[in-house]
C-alpha cells in the first residue's frame, strides 16, 4: 500500500500589517470572496500559508473573471513600505480592498487620506465590508474617498504623499510616466507606486547592470520621480532582487 507523502510543515501568513475582514460581496462586475488555505509567494519572502484570503474578482468584457487584488503576501508586501513611509496628506489612487488606505491613515505621520477610485461598484464593495468602520476613530476620521480619475484628479489641498495602484499588471515598463502625471496634479512631495521595483529591476536587465544602491539611485534619478524606498530601506536594492528574481518575466 502507498501512502502520499506529507504536506511540509510550512508557516502561516502573518503580516505586521493591518488586515481588515472583508464581507461577501456581488457586483454586476466585481464580487469579493474567501479562498480556503492557499499558499501564497511573498513578494520578496518564501512560499506561506494563507487561511481565508480575501480576492476582489472583476468580470470583463468578454465574461472572464480576472482577480484584480487579494491579501495574498505578495500583495501586501509589494504595498507596504509605501503605507509605513507615508506622511501628511496621502493621495491613494486606486481603492482596491481599502487596505492600503487603511494603513496609510493608522499612521502616526499621517493627517489626511484621500482615495481616488473611478469605479462605484469597488466603492460599495468596500463600503458593505465597512474596511474603514474597523479602524480606531481617530484614523477612520482622517479618509476620505472620492470617485474620480486618477489621471485627471487634483485635490483641494497638496498631497505629501501620493500612493498608487490602479494597474491590473504587476509590472508596466513605461509605468513611471503615468506617475509623474499623477504627481503633477497632486503636487506629491514623495511617491511609491505598485510595481516600481519592477521598473527598476527591468532597467537594470536592459543595461546588464547589477543592482546596487548605485544603479538604484541613477535609475531612480532618471525616473524623475521621489520615490520611497531608496531612502528608507537601507536593503533595498536587495529586496529588488529578490523581488524581480520571483516576478519579473519581462
Amino acid at each position: 500500500m502507498s501512502h502520499a507523502a506529507p504536506l511540509p510543515d510550512l508557516p502561516q501568513y502573518q503580516s505586521p500589517m493591518f488586515i481588515p475582514r472583508y464581507q461577501p460581496f456581488s457586483g454586476a462586475r466585481w464580487s469579493l470572496r474567501h479562498a480556503d488555505m492557499v499558499l501564497c509567494p511573498g513578494y520578496w519572502t518564501p512560499p506561506q500559508l494563507v487561511n481565508g484570503m480575501a480576492l476582489l474578482t472583476r468580470i470583463d468584457d468578454s465574461g472572464k473573471p480576472h482577480t484584480w487584488m487579494s491579501m495574498s503576501p505578495m500583495e501586501i508586501e509589494s504595498q507596504e513600505i509605501g503605507c509605513q513611509h507615508a506622511r501628511g496628506h496621502v493621495v491613494v489612487m486606486g481603492l482596491g480592498m481599502g487596505w492600503a488606505a487603511a494603513n496609510a491613515a493608522l499612521h502616526p505621520a499621517v493627517s489626511q487620506v484621500t482615495v481616488v477610485e473611478f469605479d462605484p461598484e469597488v466603492i460599495a464593495a468596500v463600503s458593505q465590508s465597512g474596511i474603514f468602520d474597523q479602524l480606531p476613530e481617530s484614523a477612520r476620521a482622517r479618509v476620505r474617498v472620492v470617485q474620480g480619475d486618477a489621471y485627471q484628479y487634483v485635490p483641494d489641498t497638496p498631497a505629501d504623499t501620493l500612493l498608487a495602484d490602479i494597474w491590473l499588471p504587476l509590472f508596466g515598463a513605461e509605468r513611471d510616466a503615468e506617475v509623474r502625471r499623477m504627481c503633477a496634479n497632486t503636487g506629491a512631495g514623495q511617491v511609491y507606486f505598485w510595481g516600481q521595483e519592477m521598473v527598476i529591476a527591468h532597467r537594470a536587465r536592459q543595461r546588464g547592470l547589477a543592482i546596487n544602491a548605485d544603479t538604484v539611485a541613477d535609475l531612480v534619478a532618471e525616473m524623475a520621480l521621489p520615490l520611497i524606498g531608496p531612502a528608507e530601506c537601507p536593503d533595498y536594492p536587495q529586496r529588488i532582487e529578490l523581488a524581480a528574481a520571483r516576478w519579473l518575466k519581462a
